[in-house]
């Protein structure tokens, strides 16, 4: 694994420069140019916070605030939207550059982890939003949001595994990414992002745990609506998972390596 991720950090700056020049082309031809990177997390915890709380009226039970449900579902979402961007970039990364491999020499592991960056950027871009909005809803933060760090690695390991596994099978086998694009909208709805976990019937929540999201979702809904800490015993499921999946992806990526260009 070392000898596999070491190349990394010899190419650190050609990294360095594909995840800014990937920011950049997001807000290419824009007037507003970076702005927009803010503006987009903003637009969409505004929304949240007119809509659900004073259209809708919806509040989580157990706290007395109006503005409850939308930071419960801005939490939630903080953490699926790192997941989910890495997953889905990761699907295409080795075959949307595939002239780029074809042509240079460099370490192909250097495509995901510049996927990862990238995704990581855009994330604490939103978590910096978020940590701006919910004083103004009526939430005062915690120590606990010392947790974020924690939550949010096992998220990108977790990501990143499978990402890394499911982008390299997709080389030879493209109705892989197309399964796995349903795949994630089912995967959503499994997971208690726009409901508490607490209204799941008995009989379903086995299912709702098994998914290693759940409790890394939890985890931050309770670092930043409830101000406590997550359950450690919860996150050693999601962590063994990731650590798993990282390695059984690290594998197949360098057994499969030697043939990625040929198959692209």
């Amino acid at each position: 694994m070392i000898s596999l991720l070491a190349p990394v950090w010899r190419y650190r700056g050609f990294v360095g420069s594909s995840i800014v020049n990937d920011l950049k082309l997001r807000v290419a031809r824009s007037r507003l140019g970076s702005l927009w990177i803010v503006l987009q997390p903003l637009a969409q915890a505004v929304v949240y916070a007119i809509v659900l709380s004073n259209v809708l009226a919806a509040k989580i039970p157990g706290i007395d605030n109006k503005y409850s449900f939308a930071i419960y579902l801005l939490s939630g979402t903080l953490c699926w939207s790192i997941f989910a961007e890495i997953v889905q970039r990761s699907l295409t990364v080795f075959i949307d550059n595939g002239s780029l491999l074809k042509k240079m020499q460099f370490p192909r592991i250097c495509l995901p982890v510049i996927v990862v960056g990238s995704a990581l950027v855009n994330n604490l871009v939103l978590l910096a939003v978020v940590m701006v909005i919910v004083p103004v809803l009526g939430v005062t933060p915690t120590v606990n949001l010392l947790w974020i760090p924690v939550l949010l690695a096992i998220v990108i390991a977790l990501a990143s595994g499978i990402g890394l596994l499911l982008g390299t099978l997709n080389v030879f086998a493209r109705d892989v990414g197309q399964v796995m694009a349903v795949v994630l909208q089912f995967w959503f709805w499994l997971t208690p992002i726009v409901y508490p976990a607490n209204i799941v019937p008995e009989g379903f929540r086995a299912v709702l745990w098994a998914n290693p999201l759940t409790a890394l979702v939890e985890g931050y809904h309770a670092v930043i609506l409830y101000g406590q800490p997550p359950d450690i015993r919860t996150l050693l499921f999601p962590l063994a998972s990731a650590v798993v999946l990282l390695l059984v992806a690290l594998l197949v990526f360098r057994r499969a390596s030697p043939e990625l260009v040929d198959a692209l």
